[in-house]
């Protein structure tokens, strides 16, 4: 993709047709070629290679050479400021002082007029997930340390500037907006992404209209919650122990993706007892997380 980007430059083309006409010429040799007649690579695309080197590397010792290496030839080089960052802090206050220092250094890069002219679709650019990235782990390690107003100004911002959310902010959010009682960001959030069909927003719901004092509301989407996955009552509920590892993917409906969902809400279900209580009622009433643990024992 960096070489795809290198080699298009600043052209511009008449139409999309024309547009895919060039791309079809960069299959197989065809890139190797283009490339030989685009400028050299810049001091700060050598520092990003290394940055995504460091990225890539088996251990620890030698992300931080990558990163190292990287920051030698771009001091603001976001990337390996992030690296950088995860590898040597030693308390929460430094990781968060470290990371707001690569999400300025973004800052300054990609300028205010940039964030102006881009701002809904930011993700489409490759220069701007460097950014992206960093001020997601930002807005991460603020919640992770009890700041979750600051997190959520953060999370709010990333998604303004890219409402197709390739990160999956919303997500975060709305377990932000839930774990801070903030009941009208959740609804907003709800209703702007109406047709997510995942276990965090359906569980999420449920939440929600818990919070509200809408029982009848919340029954309806437990249910509908309960369709969508039914493997995050077992763990909301303490019927289900949680593995040693949480999993690196997982597919709709699946345990994998209760475990993930448990992880974004749990401690905004864990702060509203309240909530756990009718969740409790609900269990004994129908005794449906039974039905699904027996049914996947064997799974």
């Amino acid at each position: 993709m960096r070489d795809v980007h290198r080699v298009l430059g600043n052209r511009e083309f008449k139409n999309v047709d024309e547009m895919n006409a060039h791309l079809k010429t960069l299959f197989g040799p065809g890139l190797k070629e283009a490339l030989q007649d685009t400028p050299p690579v810049t001091t700060k695309e050598e520092a990003q290679e290394l940055a995504y080197r460091a990225m890539d590397a088996e251990c620890e010792e030698e992300a931080a050479s990558f990163a190292k290496q990287a920051l030698e030839k771009d001091p603001d080089c976001v990337d390996a400021l992030l690296i950088a960052a995860d590898l040597s802090a030693n308390s929460p206050g430094e990781l968060i002082a470290a990371l707001e220092r690569a999400v300025q250094a973004g800052d300054r890069l990609l300028g205010a007029s940039f964030f102006k002219k881009n701002k809904g679709h930011f993700w489409g650019i490759l220069e701007t997930r460097p950014y992206m990235r960093a001020r997601q782990h930002l807005a991460e390690a603020l919640y992770e340390d009890g700041q979750v107003s600051k997190a959520i100004k953060h999370y709010e911002a990333l998604l303004e500037l890219n409402p197709n959310d390739n990160q999956g902010i919303r997500d975060l959010l709305l377990g932000a907006y839930l774990a801070d009682d903030n009941l009208e960001g959740a609804q907003r959030l709800l209703q702007e992404y109406g047709d997510d069909g995942t276990a965090v927003f359906a569980w999420g719901r449920t939440l929600e209209r818990i919070l509200s004092a809408d029982f009848a509301g919340a029954a309806k989407a437990l249910h509908q919650a309960r369709r969508e996955n039914p493997h995050v009552e077992l763990y909301l509920a303490a019927n289900k122990k949680f593995p040693k590892e949480m999993p690196d993917s997982y597919s709709l409906g699946s345990d994998e993706e209760a475990l993930v969902c448990v992880d974004i809400l749990g401690e905004a279900w864990a702060l509203h007892p309240e909530a756990l209580f009718w969740l409790h009622a609900q269990l004994l009433r129908t005794g449906l997380p039974l039905l699904v643990q027996k049914k996947g024992a064997g799974s």
